[in-house]
């Protein structure tokens, strides 16, 4: 087989044949990328600076710089929402910071760096009338959108790589939570259904306008589009199937319905833990592609790929609790061979850290990752 593109090796895998190889994403997406402690890690190792840039900025998920995408191999390359041009930070005190929806972040200091933690829940004690009175974010700001066309354009015709989409807003449960609460939000998905549906309908007018507007942008030259709702712990699912049914599902039918209409990207879905319980709901919905496949959270993955193979492709895998901070790098070379040996039979694999790798792994381990594809990814 001769050798592919970054994109056509994405692309083929996504459907569901097999590439000349397995493809790697490390770097091209919000949940695949490295914290920027182990980003300034890895940098001296390949001889680069690090770029003083984010993907997220609340999860300090670094931008990584050309030079380490492509000594690591990556296949894909992030193409994101800008930041608005009509709003800015409101002023706060040292060591927080406000986002677009009032919620206030604050540092939580640890030995190697810190997070940020959410401080506040602007609608904790909202009633229906508050929902009316709240400062949405105006989805129509046209600095999100500015100069999207020409980096996407450039990116696509001028490069041989997979691009992912993410427009920022594109999760449902995720906001509702993070405004309510988790507390008040798993409660009211049973009693308080009238309030919850007003607010999903709040969250969900924005995210339908942004995606819209950023995949008239976009959309032609995208591989993927990556959407996000946490549904799960490492035990399972926040709610029942028939409550997420109820209550979550005919969101994101619409949302995912109206994500075809302006692109043929398939749509990457994130949600950390054990969603296993919800898969057959979700590709109802409309996913197609899964990350960041929890393995650590899956009794039996290779199961999960017997079952929903021929339905969802996998973008994940490499585990990132015990392999990636705690083995050696032969162990997690041995760690990659094991993922590709269970998902990538018949293509649908995209490799890729369990979610962003963090300060405590070390930087030897996500150069045997790259090492690891290439040797062990290869399709006979």
């Amino acid at each position: 087989m001769h050798e592919m593109t970054s994109r056509e090796r994405v692309n083929t895998a996504l459907n569901h044949r097999e590439p000349d190889r397995v493809p790697l994403d490390i770097g091209g997406g919000q949940s695949t990328s490295l914290s920027v402690e182990v980003y300034e890690a890895l940098a001296p190792m390949i001889g680069v600076t690090p770029a003083p840039a984010f993907l997220n900025k609340i999860f300090r998920v670094a931008r990584l710089d050309e030079t380490t995408l492509v000594r690591l191999g990556s296949d894909v390359r992030p193409i994101t929402l800008r930041a608005p041009g009509r709003w800015s930070p409101p002023a706060s005190e040292p060591g927080t910071l406000v986002d677009e929806l009032g919620v206030k972040w604050r540092q939580a200091p640890y030995a190697r760096g810190y997070y940020w933690e959410q401080a506040t829940f602007p609608l904790a004690e909202a009633t229906l009338a508050d929902l009316d009175r709240f400062p949405w974010p105006d989805p129509d700001d046209p600095g999100r959108y500015a100069g999207l066309a020409e980096e996407v354009k450039a990116l696509y015709h001028d490069t041989p790589y997979a691009l992912m989409g993410d427009c920022g807003y594109k999760n449902h449960w995720e906001q509702v939570f993070t405004l309510l609460g988790m507390e008040r939000a798993l409660m009211a998905v049973i009693a308080e259904e009238r309030f919850m549906h007003a607010l999903l309908e709040r969250v969900a007018a924005i995210s339908m306008t942004v995606t819209r507007r950023f995949l008239e942008i976009v959309g032609p030259y995208l591989s993927v589009i990556r959407t996000s709702d946490d549904l799960a712990t490492q035990r399972g699912p926040m709610m029942s199937p028939a409550t997420y049914r109820r209550m979550i599902q005919p969101y994101h039918r619409r949302y995912f319905a109206a994500i075809k209409q302006h692109t043929d990207a398939k749509i990457f879905f994130h949600s950390c833990g054990n969603v296993i319980p919800l898969l057959d709901d979700l590709i109802e919905a409309g996913v197609e592609v899964l990350n960041p496949v929890q393995v650590a959270a899956f009794a039996d993955p290779a199961a999960v790929k017997a079952r929903y193979g021929d339905r969802l492709s996998f973008w994940g895998g490499i585990d990132t609790q015990l392999a990636l901070p705690r083995g050696t790098p032969e162990e997690v070379r041995e760690e990659v061979r094991l993922r590709i040996r269970q998902f990538g039979p018949g293509g649908g694999f995209v490799a890729a850290p369990v979610h962003n790798i963090q300060p405590d792994v070390p930087p030897e381990n996500i150069l045997a990752i790259s090492q690891a594809v290439r040797e062990f990814g290869r399709y006979l």
